[in-house]
């Protein structure tokens, strides 16, 4: 069990002014501890699943990123080593893996979007003896705690439900072996049936340094694994599909290398939205998110590849799709890689279908994501050269 140094109940608290979110996670309270089994590149070790992030959530499934951009440090590695924490740096690079190999930039990402917007972390809370960045430290090393505390693949190695390329599981049989030993239900992720992501979900009782982390039912649908013929392949195999999140939220993901022998696209160029009836119905902004109202924003489009394949970048920064979401900033350490289909749309891994929760109406603006779970809209991105 984690430490139990506070232990302060959740309670429903109406009057803002009266909550100090120094003694817990305000608002929200909730924090899912996510990981991941990629086998296509195999990441991490053969017998562990990987660590995915420590993440800050609503009540209600929603929550909030990249909250303090004046502490979106990027050089999380160095932080780190500056206070000494060389073994918890070493546990972060044995388990906290990016499948793409760049595990710095994930940690970047991790803290930017999630770190970010923990309440008990704001330097304001360490009172006079604070010290520049130590919230970092103590950010990685309780989502590192908490992870230790989860050893999915040996859970599931005691119940019988080992890693093959031949043998299909049940959703019921991987849930009920977690939820004994997590103690509620958990969010099982699947690629088509391909089981691959486990979300532990957490109420916090005290501050995420300190606090009680206790198992929590899951805020919403987020199994997305069928019920029947769960496939759960060894490391190194082909696994029937390389790594995505089944869930829009939370890491940088240039995305699977694009076969398309077609034109990309390339200068500047406006990307306007088509709806099911192919109408032009708003357009990306500089961000990466779908708008309908004002101007639409100008983006950079530089082929590579023989021009097969191109990056973007608008006037906030470089674009990549993160957790499955498009985004557009100045955080973005590498692009990702998109490619077009005759007609001038926008593809990502060869899909030219998006997908966000609604069509934005007014002033509201949507997020633009490359899987369809949990997203009712689809839409499809096509290129206006200017």
């Amino acid at each position: 069990m984690l430490p139990r140094a506070l232990m302060l109940s959740s309670v429903a608290i109406s009057n803002t002014s009266a909550v100090d979110t120094c003694c817990f996670n305000y608002p929200g309270g909730k924090f899912l501890s996510t990981q991941f089994w990629d086998t296509a590149p195999p990441t991490g070790p053969s017998d562990a699943w990987t660590l995915h992030g420590l993440w800050p959530d609503h009540c209600d499934g929603s929550f909030d990123a990249y909250c303090d951009p004046h502490r979106n440090y990027n050089n999380v590695t160095s932080i780190l080593t500056s206070f000494g924490a060389t073994t918890l740096l070493a546990t972060m690079s044995k388990f906290w893996k990016d499948y793409q190999g760049d595990d710095s930039n994930l940690w970047m990402h991790e803290w930017q979007k999630h770190g970010t917007c923990v309440s008990t972390l704001k330097p304001d809370c360490y009172g006079p003896d604070y010290k520049p960045q130590e919230e970092v430290v103590d950010y990685f090393r309780s989502a590192v705690a908490v992870y230790q505390q989860l050893p999915t693949y040996d859970w599931l190695k005691e119940a019988g439900i080992v890693p093959s390329l031949t043998q299909t599981y049940s959703r019921d049989q991987i849930m009920t072996v977690l939820r004994q030993k997590h103690g509620a239900d958990v969010s099982l992720g699947c690629k088509g049936n391909k089981f691959d992501e486990v979300w532990y979900h957490f109420d916090v009782r005290g501050s995420i340094q300190t606090g009680d982390f206790v198992a929590s039912i899951p805020d919403g649908g987020k199994t997305t694994c069928p019920p029947l013929g769960i496939r759960y392949p060894p490391k190194g195999s082909s696994g029937g599909g390389s790594h995505t999140t089944y869930n829009p939220t939370h890491t940088a993901a240039p995305g699977p290398k694009p076969t398309s022998t077609l034109p990309a696209f390339s200068g500047r160029g406006t990307l306007n939205v088509l709806t099911n009836d192919d109408r032009v119905h708003g357009c990306i902004i500089g961000s990466g998110t779908w708008y309908v109202s004002g101007t639409c924003a100008k983006f950079t489009a530089t082929p590579i590849d023989n021009a097969k394949t191109f990056t973007l970048r608008s006037n906030k920064g470089e674009c990549a799709v993160l957790d499955g979401e498009l985004t557009c900033s100045r955080s973005v350490r590498k692009s990702s890689v998109f490619s077009a289909d005759a007609g001038g749309l926008l593809a990502f891994g060869n899909n030219v279908t998006f997908f966000a929760d609604s069509v934005p109406r007014g002033w509201k603006q949507q997020g633009v994501f490359t899987e369809p779970e949990g997203h009712a809209t689809r839409l499809r991105i096509r290129w206006e050269g200017a």
